[in-house]
């Protein structure tokens, strides 16, 4: 009926506004249905989630508690294992203090019982004492009496007695001394220069030769005798090129792969044996080669000397020194004195004579300097005329030392007189460096003759029994007959020893001369 009205009332307009109108009746129909079916969907999608969520929070809390109970459970087991080390620790210690106290137990005991003997000792010792003072009480009641009866038998006091023969003593031994003095003298006169003469002779015999080898030569090893023909070269011109370049004497003789450098400078000989070596390692060996590594190791030497000196003055802690001073203290490295390296000498003798200037509360780092320059002369005695003493002065002015310094070194042999406590302690020092045991060392055939030449001067005295040499010739120890010497002339023999050991022998530091006479009494009971 709505279409027919339509028709009739709008034609073809009508009926198509008529279509729209139930197009979306019907749009609107079919959406509704579609929204409300989702809104089903989603219901039933949510309720499942939902669901879902639920059976994992609970399999979660699950196994949340089955977690915690596993932890306490791990918790309480180490708390219980802790519980029982500790308890053990404890049973240990406990066991150690009663160790402990049973021990000190023990040592109060003993204690108890050293103290009570020693209270016994200690009340023997005063009854001991008592009749000791007792019997000195007779004795000298006794001796008095003695006295008071010698002096009326002699008709003289005991002072007067006293006197009288110290009186003949000294008459009778003032006439023999001066008596003995005047023939020694004459004598001395009428043999001196003679005497002279042979001791120098025999002194040059006997030492010279071990003294320059051992302190005058170095040895350079080679690789073969081949090389000692290189060394000296066609019609030898290699070894007159290295003796002139050197300053050195090169002895090529029969001794097997080896060759000996002899020079009294020991700076030369160090050089020289640095270039022989360096040539033999390299094998080049010719006039033009032997200059450049002589050069070379002329500057290494300089240079080793400058860290050497440098060395001494930091570990002893000496600044400010002039900086050839300090190559003339490096110097003293290849420096020997009866075997003791000089530059190790002058450091010990810093040391000790800083410690004594310190222990009197002077400067101690002036001692030390004073120390270690005191044989400064020593590094050039080889290439200037004059001692060591008057070389080492000489350098301790020309670098602006202080006059303690230069002092010191005048005065440490006794050439001048020690005007400064420092050159005193010096002195002091210089004799211990050099005097201790092994500080300063020998061949052994020198050492030898020197203890057998020791023993001897001790033997040819009359009365003694026998001598030996102690402390490696360092002490005498001289046993002698009690029935020919008495104490009185144990001490003479030991001053007369002493005096011949000074005039014939030479040796390093000091000798101690020890006269023992010993009586003994011996009876046999039957």
């Amino acid at each position: 009926m709505i279409l027919t009205s339509l028709l009739s009332t709008g034609g073809w307009i009508g009926l198509m506004v008529g279509l729209a109108v139930v197009a979306a009746a019907l749009g609107v129909g079919l959406t509704f249905l579609l929204l409300s079916h989702k809104s089903k969907a989603v219901g039933r999608n949510a309720d499942a989630m939902l669901k879902e969520a639920k059976i994992k929070a609970e399999h979660l809390l699950k196994n949340a508690e089955i977690d915690a109970k596993q932890a306490a459970f791990e918790a309480k087991q180490q708390a219980d294992n802790e519980i029982r080390t500790r308890k053990g620790e404890l049973a240990g210690l406990e066991q150690k203090l009663t160790l402990r106290e049973q021990a000190i137990d023990q040592r109060d005991a003993q204690l108890l019982a050293k103290e009570n003997a020693l209270d016994k000792k200690n009340e023997q010792l005063e009854k001991s004492i008592e009749s000791y003072k007792n019997r000195q009480a007779e004795l000298d009641q006794k001796i008095d009496s003695i006295i008071t009866e010698l002096e009326k038998v002699s008709g003289m006091s005991t002072q007067q007695a006293k006197d009288e023969i110290m009186a003949r003593v000294e008459s009778k031994m003032a006439m023999e001394i001066a008596a003995y003095i005047k023939n020694a003298e004459d004598e001395a006169k009428e043999t001196a220069a003679s005497k002279a003469i042979d001791l120098l002779a025999l002194a040059c015999q006997k030492y010279a030769q071990d003294v320059t080898t051992e302190r005058t030569v170095s040895v350079v090893a080679l690789p073969s005798d081949e090389m000692k023909g290189r060394i000296i070269g066609r019609e030898g011109r290699n070894i007159r090129v290295l003796e002139q370049e050197l300053g050195v004497d090169l002895v090529i003789d029969d001794t097997p792969e080896a060759i000996t450098v002899s020079c009294f400078d020991p700076i030369r000989r160090e050089i020289a044996r640095r270039t022989l070596e360096y040539l033999v390692k390299d094998g080049r060996i010719q006039p033009g080669r032997i200059e450049d590594v002589s050069a070379k190791c002329k500057k290494e030497v300089a240079e080793t000397v400058q860290k050497y000196g440098e060395e001494a003055c930091f570990k002893l802690g000496l600044p400010r020194i002039n900086k050839e001073l300090v190559a003339y203290i490096g110097r003293l490295h290849y420096r020997t004195s009866y075997g003791q390296n000089a530059l190790e000498h002058s450091m010990e003798v810093a040391y000790l004579s800083g410690l004594m200037a310190g222990e009197l509360g002077l400067d101690v780092n002036l001692a030390r300097r004073a120390g270690l320059l005191h044989d400064i002369g020593k590094s050039v005695d080889f290439e200037m005329e004059g001692s060591h003493v008057q070389l080492g002065a000489q350098l301790a002015k020309k670098y602006g030392e202080s006059d303690v310094v230069i002092n010191a070194i005048e005065s440490h042999h006794g050439d001048v007189e020690a005007r400064y406590v420092i050159s005193h302690l010096v002195a002091a020092a210089d004799t211990l460096s050099a005097a201790r045991p092994g500080a300063r060392s020998e061949t052994l055939e020198t050492y030898v003759k020197r203890v057998e030449q020791l023993e001897g001067l001790a033997k040819s005295f009359d009365g003694v029994q026998q001598a030996y040499a102690m402390q490696s010739g360092r002490e005498i120890r001289v046993m002698v007959m009690p029935d020919k010497i008495s104490d009185a002339e144990s001490v003479l023999l030991a001053q007369q020893l002493r005096e011949k050991i000074e005039k014939e022998m030479t040796y390093p530091g000091q000798i101690k001369v020890s006269v023992i006479r010993e009586y003994r009494a011996i009876e046999t009971a039957k």
